[in-house]
């Protein structure tokens, strides 16, 4: 999960509905009828939160770069020769660095780390000597995807 993606998208709705309530609040609702402001704010609030809901959602998504090589990257596999674990996450997970054996067809097999959050149900998959699946950009072939 990519915090500042998600920090950086709330933060912008949160600013733009700052000037959208000042807007609201100093011209817009003077124009309105007085039993309506209830409603308004009612919209209001709950305009905010489907924006940041769906930034969360959108920020939330893997990045541009990765959903391109998970889509048109070559695929291989990648046998694992060591685990290292890093860190806890603060979702349940752990941050693991992952050393790995490549083999792309085609070419010869070469050596590579990844750093990988492993989720508990996916720790017997990521364990020395498994294979698993991976793509590979063909133009840089140090850029790799897991595809567990």
């Amino acid at each position: 999960m990519n915090h500042e993606r998600i920090v950086r998208t709330v933060l912008g709705i949160s600013a733009g509905y700052v000037v959208l309530l000042a807007f609201w609040s100093a011209w817009l609702v003077e124009k309105t009828p007085p039993d309506t402001v209830p409603y308004q704010i009612a919209g209001l609030v709950g305009l905010f939160g489907t924006l940041v809901g769906l930034g969360m959602m959108l920020a939330a998504r893997p990045t541009r770069a990765d959903r391109l090589l998970r889509r048109r990257g070559v695929e291989g596999w990648a046998r694992i020769r060591d685990v290292h674990p890093l860190s806890m996450t603060d979702h349940h997970t752990e941050l693991t660095q992952l050393d790995l054996e490549l083999t792309i067809p085609g070419s010869e097999t070469y050596t590579g780390s990844v750093v990988f959050d492993v989720a508990p149900i996916d720790k017997p998959r990521m364990a020395v000597g498994e294979v698993i699946s991976i793509r590979v950009d063909p133009a840089h072939r140090d850029r790799i995807i897991l595809c567990p």
